[in-house]
């Protein structure tokens, strides 16, 4: 019998061993929980990155000029978050550790208002097993809570290990 999972909820799947990802090809893994997106998160992106547009950090420019007549989040932040939405939505107990492997096809589809609450819809797209390990492909969906149009869809390539390169923890 299929499990039904909730559409509008937050859920994660607990996979026991990386070869089981495998059966989950082509299938949804979890739905975060919803993030505030914060002017403080906003200005310290723009501190680290030195992106400091005013579109992003000046609340009263933003609201005089900007078509959101808010700052918005950089297109960046949102996609920095895929590690945090990825740990939220599945986890794999027989991992020792995992590496960004890298990014296919992003896109920043809609503005991410300050004050707005993003969560991401995470699933399985590709997975490819090598010995002590595997690389696995997740679409990744950044939904904005009363919006159709996601803020944010990214395809993230990650390297899965069940031991280290070198045979010790």
């Amino acid at each position: 019998m299929t499990e039904e999972r909730p559409t509008n909820q937050a859920y994660s799947t607990e996979i026991p061993q990386l070869s089981d990802l495998a059966q989950h090809l082509g299938k949804e893994l979890g739905v975060s929980h919803y993030m505030k997106i914060t002017q403080d998160m906003i200005d310290t992106f723009a501190r680290i990155t030195g992106d400091n547009q005013w579109i992003h950090i000046d609340p009263e420019k933003s609201a005089k000029y900007s078509p959101y007549k808010k700052t918005v989040a950089h297109g960046f932040l949102v996609l920095s978050l895929t590690s945090k939405f990825c740990f939220e939505t599945f986890k794999i107990k027989d991992i020792v550790m995992g590496v960004n492997y890298g990014l296919d096809k992003v896109r920043f589809m809609n503005a991410v208002p300050e004050g707005a609450l993003l969560r991401a819809r995470v699933s399985l797209m590709d997975f490819s097993p090598f010995e002590g390990g595997a690389k696995y492909k997740l679409k990744l969906v950044f939904e904005l809570k009363g919006e159709e149009k996601p803020a944010c869809v990214a395809e993230f390539i990650a390297q899965a290990y069940t031991r280290p390169k070198s045979g010790k923890a």
